[in-house]
């Protein structure tokens, strides 16, 4: 029962992800669903990071070394969020990025939840948890996305098309 509930929760982000990238306007035709069927379509270290701001463990996250070409969209919505273009190896054991590829689908939020003051990085349209920026990254932006893997969907280069992301093949040329 419980990989039926899965594959069809798959089902639907897929869904989901492919009926974003379909609308050309990006007009935020992404509504999101509701707590208890989140807590189904996720699992529990998804829904921890993305929808109560939780962290991953370093080093044990699906993209932190993730070397593949291709686009990081918000888990849920679909949202073109990073290139593996600017991607980088940071040390911190999470997938880290000098700019986001689409910068009107990333929110900044002032986070003051450990003792310090951090920039929160959400979805702009999922309202998901996606990490944090900071600006110890290097050049030419000097700053470093650090993002969760549990947040984000890596759509590889040779499916951009096939899943509608077909746009950003350019990238990769």
């Amino acid at each position: 029962m419980k990989i039926l509930i899965f594959a069809v929760a798959l089902l639907f982000m897929a869904m989901a992800s492919v009926a974003w990238a379909s609308d050309t306007g990006r007009t935020g035709s992404y509504v999101k669903p509701t707590k208890e069927e989140l807590k189904m379509l996720l699992t529990p270290l998804q829904y921890k990071v993305t929808q109560e701001d939780g962290t991953e463990r370093p080093f044990a996250n699906e993209y932190w070394d993730n070397k593949r070409e291709g686009i990081y969209v918000d888990l849920l919505s679909g949202e073109v969020l990073f290139s593996s273009t600017d991607k980088y190896r940071s040390g911190t054991g999470w997938p880290s990025f000098i700019r986001p590829l689409e910068a009107e689908n990333i929110v900044s939020v002032e986070d003051r939840k450990l003792f310090v003051t951090r920039t929160e990085i959400r979805s702009r349209h999922g309202d998901n948890h996606l990490g944090h920026v900071f600006d110890d990254g290097p050049e030419p932006t000097g700053l470093r996305y650090c993002m969760n893997s549990a947040a984000l969907r890596f759509i590889p280069r040779e499916k951009l098309d096939e899943e509608g992301y077909g746009k950003y093949l350019s990238l990769f040329k």
